[in-house]
């Protein structure tokens, strides 16, 4: 027997300009960058991460930066919109005058599935949501960094549900619920399309997939703005192990263990294409820098240093 899976990790993105990323996600928004890094698998783009104070696990938002990526024409196999928890719903009053002064596009405050949310865009149409947490009951959010132009109490506390849209959801179901081991816990309707409400460990807004089924809607085609992945949270490195072994006998093809120094990660995608990604919870992101100055300088795993030259003389140079 598997232990279910702890919530949301991270979720990680598409960008094409990394510096109006930096601005709009700290500067608007009030995340604070807690790594500045490169794409793994791809040392020429930078991959930056989004976060609350340190980087807990649950509130990381994520960009690889691909300078000639063209536009998100939008539709069904998609990761099609990511949440982000504040504490209350005053706080989303609060947002609302801020994306009214930064000129940020947004749909004002609406209720869904019982609880208050704002949707919005971000600079290059990542579709995004803020949700209030007041009556959340599930996975703690994390703390939101003080030094942030965000008052600490309106601050963003981490990922809440991400949605995906799919042409085949009870296939997708299946896979949550007989791989994974989600459970449903809801339904509800979005411009007269059903989403199901799918949760996982402690449950609440933390730990949840909402998945919609469309058929009428072409295959997304993805580019800036759109998401690449999303993550779940694995305790530690021995359950990831079983996890792999898990995958293999459900016939999952998957990566197999991946080392990315700031947590161990296997990756796999779902019959509708959707690339899923289960993460340990550590070692976390202070283990080559403090904490006072984390995101501050290029961070490299150690199996990366000795190729440093090369790597930054690749990127553009980004202050952060």
């Amino acid at each position: 027997m598997m232990k279910p899976l702890k919530g949301i990790h991270h979720v990680s993105a598409l960008t094409a300009n990394a510096e109006k990323n930096y601005d709009f996600y700290t500067k608007i928004l009030g995340m604070r960058l807690v790594k500045k890094t490169v794409n793994q698998d791809d040392t020429s783009m930078y991959h930056l991460f989004y976060a609350d104070e340190r980087g807990n696990p649950g509130t990381d938002l994520t960009f690889f930066e691909i300078p000639n990526a063209g536009r998100t024409y939008q539709g069904t196999r998609s990761i099609s919109q990511t949440a982000l928890r504040v504490s209350t719903d005053e706080a989303l009053h609060y947002w609302i005058d801020r994306f009214n002064k930064y000129q940020v596009k947004h749909e004002g405050i609406q209720n869904r599935y019982g609880r208050n949310v704002v949707d919005f865009i971000d600079f290059e149409g990542q579709r995004l949501q803020l949700i209030s947490d007041e009556r959340n009951i599930g996975v703690k959010g994390g703390v939101p960094w003080d030094q942030s132009p965000v008052p600490t109490d309106k601050g963003i506390t981490g990922l809440g549900p991400v949605q995906l849209t799919v042409p085949r959801p009870e296939k997708l179901y299946k896979t949550l619920t007989e791989v994974l081991g989600f459970i449903e816990t809801g339904r509800f309707q979005i411009e007269g399309h059903e989403v199901v409400v799918f949760s996982t460990g402690e449950g609440g807004t933390g730990a949840e997939v909402h998945v919609s089924g469309r058929e009428d809607l072409p295959v997304e085609r993805p580019g800036r703005g759109s998401v690449h992945h999303v993550a779940f949270r694995v305790e530690n490195e021995e359950d990831l192990h079983k996890w792999v072994r898990h995958l293999e006998s459900h016939g999952m093809m998957n990566s197999g263990f991946v080392e990315r120094y700031y947590f161990r990660s296997v990756y796999f995608r779902e019959s509708n294409g959707i690339l899923f990604e289960l993460a340990t919870d550590g070692p976390g992101f202070e283990g080559d820098e403090p904490f006072e100055t984390l995101g501050e300088n290029l961070a490299l795993p150690p199996y990366f240093e000795d190729q440093r030259e090369s790597i930054e003389s690749k990127l553009k140079p980004l202050t952060t």
